[in-house]
């Protein structure tokens, strides 16, 4: 296009203006980049939503992690949600989908897949674990003032966040909790 045109008609000016600074080049650079990348994160949103709730859904959920080729009850999976910061099990909206992906820097399946043991690299260091496990328990509250979890339940969590790093100490304390859970049931 030329100068005048773009003038006429209130256009900017693609060509850099020869005033330019070298930040300004950058940033201009740099927002194209981040646009472009916001893009394909969006694609990859919507390629998994549901077209009726505009959510990513179990069966989103799903797919997605066929196509990671990663098992849908994978611990990884829990840590995805906690980088995006899920509110409600099963489902991702597209603003949470975002921040975890741009966190990630991944805006392909690919790059996701290759992303997540550096994600769990982050949630093992101390002070992100307890970040992680917390959030873990509160993702697993589905109901409104809920304050608590099912004993069989909070026996899958334990084993899903703490089974791999404590597999003795977790098979004793859901042995324990499954035994306490069957003298209630005896006695009511």
């Amino acid at each position: 296009m030329r100068r005048s045109a773009s003038r006429k008609t209130g256009q900017p000016n693609s060509t850099p203006s020869l005033n330019s600074s070298p930040a300004d080049l950058f940033r201009s650079a740099s927002s194209k980049a981040t646009t472009k990348e916001l893009e394909r994160i969006d694609a990859l949103y919507y390629s998994y939503a549901n077209g009726s709730s505009a959510m990513i859904d179990p069966e989103g959920i799903e797919a997605l992690c066929s196509d990671m080729e990663v098992d849908h009850t994978d611990v990884r999976i829990l840590m995805l949600a906690w980088k995006m910061k899920a509110e409600k099990q099963g489902y991702f909206s597209l603003e949470e989908w975002r921040r975890g992906l741009k966190a990630l820097r991944a805006d392909t399946v690919n790059k996701l897949k290759k992303a997540l043991p550096e994600l769990e690299k982050e949630v093992k260091r101390p002070t992100n674990f307890v970040d992680f496990y917390s959030y873990a328990f509160r993702y697993c509250l589905t109901e409104e003032k809920q304050k608590s979890i099912d004993i069989e339940s909070i026996c899958e969590l334990l084993d899903l966040v703490l089974g791999s790093q404590f597999r003795e100490q977790v098979d004793f304390f859901v042995e324990y909790l499954k035994m306490i859970e069957l003298h209630i049931y005896i006695y009511l």
